[in-house]
């Protein structure tokens, strides 16, 4: 069983970039909230409630795409559980370690190097899981290719780093490429969604197009995360003392959203491929 498809008269590309006149204004405004209220940002209220709003997002898609299968009910039931029981206690095990110091502090990095392991390690266990599995190939092609577009808006969040930047405590070297990257991935992915849904081998080229830079973004941000905090892969030792990578709330973010972003990017991939195959 494969997703409905909307027929490309009704859809046109136009919409998808109007989109953007909504985005945008909403994105800028956010980023002068925080550059003005600093506290929000540090309380790690935006960065838990956005997770916990994909979180559900994701649990009800998941759920979702499995109706749209030929699966019985048990077996829909078995294959929610076996991907929402892991993430949620991923989620739960990173915020616990995030608030609890675990990654180190920012400017006292942990003695080992966890925090590259909480980015790398979830995406080498995570992808070959979720991507080689018949069943979950199944899943992917029953639910609409704008789905796992479309959740990625909440990727505009990541302008906290360009506030951070405007008020003088985080470095340009890493703040701007990976804020304006995390922005522009965030404000695009509902004109992509948009464009996917029509259906044409022209949208689905555009959705690619996206998830690469979504991809590319990150393989940016870590490479200069990495050579920018202080401990043993330090390059730069940037003006600014550290980009608090470590600490809590910022830590959640390398240590959960972006590891669960690429395997977002990765399965949309395999939708989008998946389709243009067939």
């Amino acid at each position: 069983m494969t997703a409905a498809r909307v027929p490309a008269d009704i859809v046109s590309p136009h919409p998808a970039w109007r989109g953007l006149l909504w985005i945008a204004p909403l994105t800028v405004l956010w980023i002068g909230l925080i550059y003005w209220q600093p506290i929000i940002p540090a309380s790690g209220v935006p960065t838990t409630a956005h997770q916990l709003t994909a979180h559900a997002v994701i649990a009800v898609g998941l759920w979702l795409g499995l109706e749209r299968t030929d699966l019985t009910l048990g077996r829909r039931r078995t294959t929610w559980l076996a991907v929402m029981i892991p993430y949620t206690l991923w989620f739960a095990v990173a915020w616990s370690a995030a608030i609890n110091g675990v990654f180190g502090s920012g400017t006292s990095p942990s003695p080992m190097p966890l925090l590259p392991l909480a980015i790398f390690l979830p995406v080498l266990i995570g992808a070959p899981l979720l991507l080689l599995p018949k069943r979950m190939g199944q899943v992917l092609d029953a639910m609409p290719e704008t789905w796992l577009v479309a959740i990625q808006l909440y990727r505009v969040f990541g302008s906290w780093a360009l506030a951070a930047w405007l008020r003088g405590e985080m470095p340009g070297v890493f703040a701007l490429p990976a804020g304006i990257g995390d922005v522009l991935t965030g404000v695009f992915a509902v004109p992509a969604a948009i464009a996917v849904a029509t259906g044409t081998a022209e949208g689905r080229k555009a959705a690619i197009i996206w998830n690469i830079f979504g991809l590319a973004d990150f393989a940016i941000a870590i490479t200069l995360g990495l050579i920018t905090s202080p401990g043993r892969f330090q390059l730069i030792v940037p003006n600014v003392p550290s980009i608090g990578a470590g600490a809590y709330p910022d830590v959640l973010t390398p240590a959960f959203v972006v590891p669960s972003s690429i395997l977002l990017h990765a399965l949309s991939l395999r939708q989008l491929i998946r389709r243009s195959a067939g």
